[in-house]
Parts: C-alpha cells; structure tokens; sequence
C-alpha cells in the first residue's frame, strides 16, 4: 500500500482540486484521506455520506465544582489565559480560553477544580464516488491539536486500506508548513507539491519543499496556472530544476476548475474530455509509475 500526500505552502493553488481528482480517476482501489481539517471541503466534491462519525478526544480544560469552590480567588490570581472568572459565589472556567495547562489544579486549596479531556472534533468514515471510501474529520471550534486530529485521521485511513486491501492512500494535506502539514507528510510514499505562479505561490513553494527535505521524501511537482506570470514561471521552474524537482504537469488558468467546483464535482467528473482533465490523468499516471519504481 503506498499513500501519495498533496500539499501546498498557501491555499488556492488547486491542492484540493488535484486531489479530489486523483481520488476519483483511482476509484475503488483508493482509500482517500482528507487531512485539511481546520477547513475540510474535500467531501463536497467527492459526494461524502458521513456513514460512521466518533468523537476525537484531546487536550484538557478545567472545569471547578461550584458546590467545593469556596470563591478564594486563587485560580484567578494564577491564570495567564484569563480563562477563569469571578461569580458572585464561585470562579467560572472559559473552556475556550482555558490552555489546560493544570496549574490551577495544582494550586486550588480545596481540590475544587479537575482537568477533563475535551471533545476537539469528529472524525468520519464514509462511502464516495466510485465505489471508493474517504476518512476525513472537523476540528471543534476554537480547538487545539490539528496535528494530533491529523495523525489520527491518517492512521484510520491506513487501517482501512490495509483491511479492504487497497493499494493507494491519496491525501489532501494540510496548506502551509505547520503542524499539520507535518503529520501529514508523515509515511508518505511520495509528495506531490502544488504551486500557483504567484509571488506568494511561488515563496511558499520554496517554504513547504523545505520542509519537506527536511524529512527526505520524494516528491514532484504541478503548477497551476502556469500561464499568470511567464517571468515568475521562469524563475519557478529554474528553481525545480535545480532541486531536481520533476514537474508532472504545467495547467493553465481555466475557468473550468470554478464551474465543476459550483456544481460539487471534481474537474476530470465534470468535463472528461478537456485538455485539463486529460492533463491530470497524464499526471496521475506518472504518479503511479514513480512510486512503483
């Protein structure tokens, strides 16, 4: 079983459209693995059911028992996250701003507070397009540990490759190069990085390749909307080739991409017959044939 890992230094480069293509062009012999988790949208165009949903369970917050807390005030006095407040008989923990550091557990004299694990997201597991299936997950709101939900979400889509004997993982990594492009990354059989000539586009390719490096994967490369800037394109592609990065496909600027993302759909679903389309299983398939080497 191999996993391909799609990421990108910033957002609105097409990461997700590749991916989600990538997903549907393999079909059924694919588990496909949404690690964007701060702000999934993979299942929209890859017709998610969310046929199984368990909670993901992280991070501490206080919470101080009304009826023990004597309202000493010394939870307050300790607190550097303003997480806790003065009631007229007792203190009040915000679970939003409380970084469940312990410390005003540690301190209360009359053991009024304990430290509860949290619910931070959910996690699901369900059937897509093509007879295939996808794990992907929500963060709560305002909670911590993406990287921890990531590590997650990719364990369980590993597992299920494993059992139903599928021989590709692609995942729809996170933007940036934080912590949960890092879990993203981790076991990758080869990374596909996906730019956009930009300015920026072209400074957080640089950016998410270090990274990536760092921990000696492989990768190659898509550039999307290879036709914006022929100046930037030529300074992007002399760095590739110095870092002996191969480029799998050059895309131009399409207005095809927005419509099949209006209408739920990825591009090779929505118009199979266009150049784009033809040029991303061109892509995939040099994909296949790299990591089978």
């Amino acid at each position: 079983m191999k996993e391909i890992v799609i990421i990108s230094g910033k957002g609105g480069t097409g990461k997700t459209s590749f991916s989600s293509s990538f997903a549907y062009l393999e079909g059924k012999n694919a588990v496909v693995c949404d690690c964007d988790v701060d702000a999934a949208n993979m299942h929209l165009l890859l017709g998610a059911n969310f046929k199984q949903k368990n909670d993901f369970l992280s991070g501490e917050v206080a919470v101080i028992e009304p009826t023990t807390c004597t309202n000493c005030g010394d939870c307050f006095d300790v607190c550097r996250f303003d997480a806790i407040s003065k009631n007229d008989d007792f203190h009040i923990v915000d679970k939003i701003s409380c970084e469940g550091c312990n410390y005003c557990y540690q301190i209360c004299p009359h053991q009024a507070i304990s430290m509860q694990i949290q619910k931070a997201g959910d996690i699901f597991i369900s059937d897509i397009k093509n007879n295939s299936k996808m794990v992907h997950a929500k963060l709560g709101f305002a909670a911590e540990n993406s990287g921890k939900l990531v590590a997650k979400v990719k364990t369980e889509a590993k597992i299920l490759a494993l059992k139903e004997d599928r021989n590709f993982v692609i995942t729809d990594g996170s933007p940036g190069i934080g912590c949960p492009v890092i879990s993203s990354l981790s076991g990758a059989s080869l990374v596909v990085l996906v730019t956009e000539v930009s300015v920026s586009g072209f400074h957080d390719l640089k950016r998410v390749y270090e990274l990536v490096k760092s921990f000696n994967y492989s990768c190659v490369c898509i550039i999307n909307k290879y036709d914006l800037n022929h100046n930037i394109l030529k300074e992007m592609e002399d760095f590739l080739s110095n870092e002996k990065i191969e480029v799998i496909a050059k895309i131009p600027y399409d207005e095809t991409f927005t419509k099949a993302m209006s209408v739920a759909k990825p591009i090779v679903e929505f118009d199979k017959d266009s150049n784009i389309s033809q040029a991303i299983t061109k892509s995939w398939d040099i994909i296949k044939k790299r990591i089978e080497k």
